[in-house]
């Protein structure tokens, strides 16, 4: 197999492709360098503008030797046959390559994946893999966009993953990041205007979505995302940060993105999604575009505040962003409204934030909102990685807080491991230069003490560091965390049971505060009564007797007692 390469590089003089020892001379096309030779499958290359040092193409798809090194030609093999899944409502599960297994690779994630079909995991969200700097890291300070990292596999193993997946009936969502790009490695300023000095942000100047020149940086990234959902096979991506997305113009790159997949979508006969990571807490996001002004045209977003209501009410937590969160009317809220900041006053931020969803909306429903107890972020940006039922708590209050969720309305996603109440922190780590990997080890102490916290913080550099987030396995058999495992499994075994998209209008569910500690959240063929106390609620009228329950109760005919912290019952 063969392809030619070319590259965008508007201000040079002069192209060349350095392949197997020659410099062989590219041709220009308008803003565009074309190396009339083919290049074949497996061939590594790199570019060189007006005689300077060789540097790697923007658009490779694979980086042998890191960041720094030469390019080598992959050519995508035709995925697998696979029908498609409509992501909204589906169980979906966030793992970090690295770390979901020992090896750290896309080969033995797939022994791993018949585990999580038994769980009743619809799809898996698979954390950022274009190559970053060294050989460990969260992903988000890739520099390479296209490229796969190679420590994970590359892309040939990636695609086997993918494949597998499906076989297996799984969805596969990636992590990309369009928001910006990581400072080491990074070389796409070598080649043309990728920045926009105008709009800086807290990773230097924003991607060049609106500067001058900025049409060939658009399609740079929506090219991205054809790769990974078209050629790759992809059912969906999730983009990071979008509220760090940097556009004015007209048309914003997310609406844009929007429009291109749903036609991509209806060319390949098969559902597409775009997930967005958005701390704006605006409707419009999942609103189609055109039907309203500032429409993204999303299919999902997280919501943060749904995961806020759930750990401040269970834990207890309640400050930096949880300051607004924690009381029982708060995540009725929540289940009830979707955004907490709704437009009002939000204390952390100091100002108002959000704006109210509709919930007679036909453009969104409760399924368009992303629901968790535990992701990458809300785990990884503390000080030490603990997890909700680390350093001593009742995991009976992880399990309450798992009913809720992952019997409620939105689209609910567990974090690798979360589901046997792993034992296993998820702490930052990098393994960037000696340029950059000591700032960064300062840089975090220095967060963490401005903060308050006392003990030791893991230092991200540190291979120990990133060894400790690796999850293990074989503790699934020992008795605590294979009782969590079970309950994760009826909860999910209820979830299944439900009709697809059974009552996914937003105002199908209610939920009741019972008391200061104690809710009862019901929606169409399910009710879930969760208590944080041991001061017993008692609840009457249930419509039948309890079919799943956990900790300490007293059950007569249709009532229940509560009387314990973590206590839960499910009602179908």
């Amino acid at each position: 197999m063969t392809n030619h390469v070319t590259v965008w590089a508007p201000n040079a003089k002069k192209a060349q492709t350095l392949l197997d020892g020659h410099l062989l001379d590219m041709t220009r096309e308008g803003q565009w360098w074309v190396l009339p030779q083919p290049v074949e499958d497996g061939q590594r290359y790199q570019f060189v503008l007006d005689g300077g040092d060789p540097l790697p193409d923007p658009r490779s798809r694979y980086q042998p030797d890191g960041v720094h090194g030469p390019s080598q030609m992959y050519l995508p093999r035709e995925p697998a046959p696979w029908k498609g899944m409509d992501l909204k409502g589906r169980v979906l599960y966030e793992m970090h390559i690295g770390t979901f297994t020992e090896q750290g690779t896309f080969a033995a994630a797939i022994d791993h994946l018949d585990d999580l079909v038994e769980l009743g995991v619809e799809a898996v969200e698979v954390m950022p893999v274009a190559q970053i700097p060294g050989s460990r890291g969260w992903g988000y300070d890739g520099v390479d966009l296209y490229a796969t990292q190679n420590t994970y596999g590359g892309p040939a193993d990636f695609q086997q993953f993918i494949d597998a997946a499906h076989s297996r009936g799984l969805g596969v969502i990636l992590d990309v990041v369009y928001n910006h790009v990581g400072p080491e490695g990074n070389y796409l300023a070598n080649f043309g205007p990728y920045f926009n000095h105008r709009h800086p942000t807290p990773w230097g100047d924003a991607v060049n979505f609106d500067g001058d020149d900025n049409r060939p940086v658009r399609q740079f990234v929506i090219d991205n995302a054809h790769q990974w959902l078209v050629d790759y096979g992809l059912d969906g991506l999730r983009l990071d940060a979008v509220h760090a997305l940097v556009d004015e113009s007209e048309t914003h790159i997310l609406a844009e993105l929007s429009t291109r997949v749903a036609e991509w979508s209806a060319q390949i006969g098969r559902p597409l999604a775009l997930i967005a990571e958005s701390d704006l807490n605006q409707p419009t996001m999942v609103t189609a575009v055109g039907t309203t002004d500032g429409a993204r045209g999303m299919t999902m977003q997280w919501d943060d505040d749904i995961h806020h209501a759930l750990h401040a009410f269970f834990t207890g937590e309640t400050d930096g962003y949880y300051a607004d969160f924690g009381s029982a009317e708060t995540l009725a809220k929540a289940f009830t409204k979707v955004f907490v900041h709704d437009g009002g006053w939000s204390s952390f931020r100091e100002q108002n934030w959000g704006a109210p969803v509709d919930v007679n909306s036909s453009h969104y429903n409760a399924a368009s909102f992303v629901s968790f107890i535990q992701d990458h972020d809300q785990v990884g940006n503390r000080a030490i990685g603990d997890r909700l039922g680390h350093n001593g708590a009742d995991p009976n209050l992880q399990a309450a807080a798992a009913a809720l969720y992952l019997l409620g309305p939105f689209t609910p996603m567990i974090f690798m491991g979360e589901e046997w109440a792993a034992s296993t922190p998820f702490p930052f780590f990098s393994d960037l230069g000696p340029d950059l990997g000591p700032m960064v080890t300062t840089g975090r102490r220095q967060e963490f003490t401005k903060m308050g916290w006392q003990g030791d913080i893991p230092d991200p550099q540190s291979e120990k560091t990133f060894r400790s987030a690796q999850l293990n396995w074989a503790e699934r058999s020992d008795p605590t965390h294979a009782h969590m495992l079970q309950w994760y499994r009826q909860l999910l075994e209820i979830r299944s049971s439900f009709p697809r998209r059974n009552a996914s209008s937003l105002g199908s569910t209610t939920m009741e505060v019972l008391s200061p500690d104690a809710v009862a959240m019901k929606r169409p063929g399910v009710t879930v009564i969760a208590s944080r106390s041991e001061t017993p609620v008692t609840v009457t009228g249930l419509p039948a007797q309890p079919s799943l329950v956990r900790g300490h109760q007293q059950c007569d005919g249709t009532a229940v007692t509560l009387t314990c912290p973590g206590c839960v019952v499910v009602v179908e």
